[in-house]
């Protein structure tokens, strides 16, 4: 149905067209039915106010990017393990040189000056006022407020590109993206006060390294390779490394009380190594413990780990947190990365589709090029993120990506159960990809009709695994904290994969890379996880059950399996 407001934006549309008639003829490209819940129009913005805006070239040849990534990532194939050069990689993303010229040709014509973003040339960035960005796209740029934080963006609700473009400009962005401004999952805690040292078993009070390498047969045995695992942190936030000595002297006192880790900065993000982000002196604030957390299990659970922080600040314009500058610089600068564990992520219904699918064929290039990228799945069950109410459940971003390995959440032990906050769900974005079609449809077809209409049956899955999510205990600021949420898994399954490529490493073979076809191909290696489940959105959510199901995955790992698994 054709309402009065969009009446009247379709007619300062035309309006818009009769009155440049010298502008080229324009094709929609993207578009918002309605403002997304949790932001208001404050009103049009100002006309003189300058936009950083990306522009997103189509790729040559993704499809071949996404065969090449199966072909060496599935143990079946005859290329599995053969990764591919990062130069490798990025070519499959380049465009062609026919879509740089038109694009190049389009800038000029419009005085707009492009800088080049990456090695693959795909990404370009270019300001201009508002008023330019509203003809040259058919848009109406507006202010918005974040209700909950109060910060505000300039964003549409739809835009165009020339018809001429079409094929060749895959997006502009950020237009109808409207991301909060922090990343940050829902991390609880709780002041710890009892004994460190007097417990019955190593599982009793709280999960510790010592728990974990009990539950999961995780070893203790130091790494010999340089097998780098990078943490990556946003919104200003790092660790302390008073509180990785603390961390250490208490729970891993078989390792040197003075490791730390090595620490990498983009888009001006910093670090004072004295104390734990910007917030350190708030004893209730959360960001600060989740950096405290990451490093903490993956120094002190995967030994002797070549650990890297990658600290992104707050002066990025990516417009997804930062998401896709650190997959950028991952891919262009860092060869050394192997694992890369994110305790950070949003609602997948607040980042425009095709922002989110050219993020995930960045993700697809660093596992084409052997770097296995974790993420957690989300705090809010079937609920995303979101803190008020809802109906339809709500997928995370980018746990739905499948070329990355979304992590949820578990709780107790013996047995292991899934942790009610555990995200998990179905894409609106991605289809169900081959490797997981067989383990999600005898899923679905336990379910039913159950929760119809209310959830994709034909998406992704997620999540892929599971660990420890509750319960968690980290130093920080002097003092132990328990957490839960999976930003706790996401960094315990990193160090078990970190461990895995430095045995198969010493065993001449190649690393993991993208797990997701290994993963699915041997479900017996993790512990299935058959109890528990996600609510959310006024329902009690999925449920976990055996085999794969969309609250704790396959299960959490199952070490000595794990190792049979890659041919240990």
């Amino acid at each position: 149905m054709l309402t009065l407001r969009n009446s009247l934006y379709v007619a300062s549309l035309c309006t818009l067209a009769l009155g440049n008639p010298l502008a080229r003829s324009l094709q929609l490209q993207e578009s918002r039915s309605t403002i997304p819940v949790g932001f208001t129009r404050v009103g049009e913005a100002d006309a003189s106010t300058v936009l950083n805006l990306r522009l997103g070239l189509v790729s040559n040849n993704v499809d071949g990017l996404i065969e090449t990534l199966y072909d060496v990532s599935t143990p079946s194939s005859l290329h599995y393990g053969q990764h591919l050069s990062r130069p490798e990689a990025v070519a499959y993303l380049a465009p062609t040189s026919e879509t740089t010229a038109t694009v190049n040709a389009w800038l000029s014509e419009n005085n707009l000056a492009a800088r080049t973003l990456n090695n693959a040339g795909d990404w370009l960035a270019i300001s201009l006022p508002v008023s330019q960005a509203n003809e040259l796209f058919g848009a109406d740029f507006s202010t918005f407020t974040h209700d909950e934080t109060g910060a505000q963006s300039i964003r549409t609700l739809a835009y165009s590109i020339p018809t001429d473009l079409v094929g060749h400009l895959q997006l502009v962005h950020p237009t109808t993206t409207f991301t909060p401004p922090s990343a940050k999952l829902p991390l609880t805690k709780q002041r710890y006060t009892g004994s460190l040292k007097k417990r019955q078993s190593a599982c009793s009070s709280y999960i510790d390294p010592d728990c974990l390498q009990e539950i999961y047969g995780i070893p203790a045995t130091p790494m010999t390779n340089s097998n780098p695992l990078v943490v990556t942190g946003y919104d200003n936030q790092w660790p302390s490394t008073s509180d990785m000595s603390n961390f250490l002297t208490n729970f891993r006192p078989d390792i040197d009380s003075s490791t730390t880790w090595s620490t990498w900065g983009l888009d001006n993000g910093t670090w004072d190594p004295s104390q734990p982000g910007d917030e350190a002196a708030c004893l209730d604030c959360i960001l600060p413990k989740i950096a405290d957390l990451d490093v903490e299990y993956t120094v002190g659970v995967a030994t002797n780990a070549e650990v890297y922080f990658l600290s992104v600040g707050s002066d990025t314009d990516d417009g997804v947190f930062g998401f896709l500058d650190t997959a950028t610089a991952v891919l262009d600068s860092w060869s050394d990365t192997y694992v890369m564990t994110t305790s950070y992520g949003s609602n997948e219904d607040s980042i425009s589709t095709d922002v989110f699918s050219k993020l995930c064929d960045e993700y697809a290039a660093l596992g084409s090029a052997g770097i296995t990228v974790l993420f957690a799945s989300g705090d809010g069950g079937v609920s995303g993120l979101q803190s008020g109410s809802c109906t339809d459940f709500v997928p995370t971003f980018p746990a739905g990506c499948p070329y990355l390995t979304s992590v949820g959440g578990t709780t107790s032990y013996s047995p292991e159960t899934a942790a009610s906050l555990s995200g998990g769900g179905f894409s609106n974005v991605f289809s169900t990809p081959s490797f997981q079609s067989a383990d999600v449809s005898a899923y679905l077809a336990t379910l039913g009709s159950t929760y119809s209409g209310l959830f994709n049956p034909n998406g992704r899955g997620f999540p892929d695994v599971a660990a420890q999510a509750e319960n968690v205990i980290i130093a920080w600021q002097g003092d132990f904290y328990t957490v839960g949420g999976t930003s706790c898994a996401s960094p315990i399954f990193a160090s078990v994969i970190s461990l895995l490529n430095d045995e198969l490493l010493n065993a001449g073979q190649s690393r993991l890379g993208w797990l997701n076809p290994w993963l699915y191909a041997n479900p017996g290696a993790l512990y299935d996880i058959t109890s528990g489940d996600n609510p959310g959105c006024g329902t009690n959510g999925f449920s976990a059950t055996t085999g794969w199901d969309p609250v704790t995955g396959l299960g959490s790992p199952n070490y000595a399996a794990l190792r049979s698994a890659a041919g240990l």
